[in-house]
């Protein structure tokens, strides 16, 4: 597929570059290559400039943000008493919480808002954001889903990584939501996560439908 995507980029084709609440930029690429080693398989395009705080570039003809995206304040007590019990649902007995990112939005278009979260700590990081080589107990890093179901609200699992025990040379990542766009054109938003660790990372994109989310699409780098 991004093969077949590859070649449908002309020179010159128009994106536009946004951040995880909205447009930002407008800007152009040139043709897909190759960025070659470790990864020749995965395809770039050069683009006219980098925007500072841009994640996604996107040529389409559609309104790729037909609703609002806002971000929330990451101390709130709700939120954080929600990761607490997920993670101790993952093993971890007395987590520590660090929320990094709180965004509200509609995905699918039904007029009720979805929340979602990331969360990471890396206690033998440089930082609690900065993963080595190997995890700590109680290390984790993960982005959630709460919506409501029957009334009900749910936090679910969109990507992440738990760890109840210390690991050695696991290599474990940080997740991180990128972006909410509707990117391909149905009118509902989809998600995406950026991954990274000591030596390369991925994005992941994926679909929210019938309070189900599905992986649809993936492109990663790393030795």
């Amino acid at each position: 597929p991004f093969l077949a995507a590859a070649r449908l980029l002309q020179p010159q084709t128009a994106f536009k570059v946004y951040d995880l609440t909205g447009p930002i930029a407008e800007i152009t690429g040139g043709t897909a290559k190759s960025v070659e080693e470790p990864c020749p398989d995965t395809l770039s395009v050069t683009l006219s400039h980098i925007p500072e705080k841009g994640v996604i570039a996107l040529s389409a003809r559609w309104n790729a943000l037909p609703r609002k995206v806002t971000s929330a304040d990451t101390t709130q007590a709700v939120y954080i008493d929600a990761v607490r019990d997920f993670l101790k649902a993952r093993g971890i007995s007395d987590p520590k919480v660090k929320i990094t990112r709180i965004v509200r939005a509609d995905l699918d278009g039904d007029n009720e808002e979805e929340v979602l979260i990331s969360a990471t700590l890396y206690a033998g990081g440089e930082g609690d954001q900065t993963p080595m080589t190997s995890a700590r107990a109680g290390d984790y890093s993960c982005v959630l889903l709460r919506h409501v179901v029957a009334g009900k609200v749910r936090t679910q699992l969109v990507a992440g990584e738990f760890y109840s025990k210390k690991t050695t040379f696991s290599a474990p990542n940080v997740y991180e939501l990128s972006a909410l766009l509707d990117l391909n054109g149905d009118g509902k938003l989809e998600i995406v996560v950026r991954s990274s660790y000591y030596e390369g990372g991925e994005t992941t994109i994926y679909q929210w439908k019938d309070a189900k989310l599905k992986s649809v699409l993936s492109v990663a780098c790393g030795a």
